[in-house]
């Protein structure tokens, strides 16, 4: 039968993964996918409280967190879209200049 820790559990090892990918990763599309699953992960942590507590807190805050998080997703593909077109690469390390 699965726990609620069990979901915990889950919820670690997925942050863990994104936070393994924000550090490790150097293209600007995999950095955002990290950020985005450690994003989940919360969610998964806020609808998994919400469960054992028996309220609906954690799941409008996990709505919230997803409605953030698209913004943040479309602003990000934006920006990268735009360094592509100038420098030709979305690699971190060969970021020149954010300035016009």
């Amino acid at each position: 039968m699965i726990t609620p820790l069990h979901y915990l559990g889950l919820a670690g090892i997925l942050f863990s993964i994104g936070l393994l990918g924000l550090i490790i990763r150097r293209n600007i599309l995999l950095v955002l996918l990290s950020v985005e699953l450690m994003l989940n992960a919360a969610n998964l942590v806020f609808v998994t409280g919400a469960h054992i507590h028996g309220q609906v807190n954690g799941q409008v805050l996990a709505f919230f967190v997803m409605v953030i998080s698209a913004a943040e997703v479309t602003i990000g593909l934006a920006l990268t879209v735009l360094l592509f077109r100038k420098q030709d690469s979305v690699d971190t390390n060969e970021i020149r200049c954010l300035k016009g």
